[in-house]
């Protein structure tokens, strides 16, 4: 701001002496106003169906009670059922993270080759849920701020987890989307999860 008022308070026979039309001066001045204030306001716009004061435990149970089957448990750790599938939720209001996931295999029943299958999912094939390692098995998790979640990420965010479980031995994937390619066989068709996740 102190540099557009120098600008502005330079007198007019100086901008004269060096060919610069003073009115131009005075545009570049508003310009760089205007930019400051669109970037505030873009820095204060909050991110797509996140409300103001954003997600917490009570507003996550809601969710949970209108979109999963046989909810228990208590704020902030949650187990249900979504699609058939078990799922376990945990938060920490206090930092602000939260993560679900699920169980898919022992990892003593791992074959050959399938934990290597599992990594390179992690960056091709497993988008917003991943493999992970917890308490001797292998999980599908999901993990994100929980102020900064939104209501229909959540909800997609548990599809993915179980979708990723689900498709464990075969496409390694929680969406139709793969990036890169994969490690998919050129021409070979990959095949999609045959069963469909109730409530979506």
């Amino acid at each position: 701001m102190r540099y557009i008022n120098n600008i502005i308070n330079v007198p007019h026979f100086y901008f004269m002496k060096k060919k610069i039309p003073f009115l131009h001066i005075i545009l570049l001045a508003i310009c760089i106003l205007l930019t400051g204030n669109i970037n505030a306001q873009v820095d204060k716009k909050q991110p797509e169906n996140v409300s103001p004061d954003g997600m917490n435990n009570k507003k996550m149970e809601a969710i949970f009670k209108s979109e999963t089957d046989e909810l228990e448990g208590q704020l902030g750790n949650w187990q249900m059922m979504y699609g058939g599938s078990l799922i376990l939720v945990l938060t920490d209001e206090k930092n602000n993270r939260m993560r679900i996931f699920t169980p898919v295999v022992d990892k003593t029943k791992l074959k050959e080759g399938q934990l290597e299958k599992m990594l390179e999912a992690n960056f091709h094939s497993a988008l917003d849920s991943k493999y992970s390692l917890y308490n001797g098995y292998v999980v599908s998790i999901f993990t994100h701020p929980l102020k900064e979640l939104g209501k229909d990420q959540l909800i997609d965010a548990m599809r993915q987890v179980v979708v990723l479980s689900r498709t464990f031995g075969d496409s390694y994937s929680s969406t139709e989307l793969i990036f890169g390619g994969g490690t998919e066989k050129e021409g070979e068709e990959k095949e999609k999860p045959k069963k469909k996740l109730k409530k979506m």
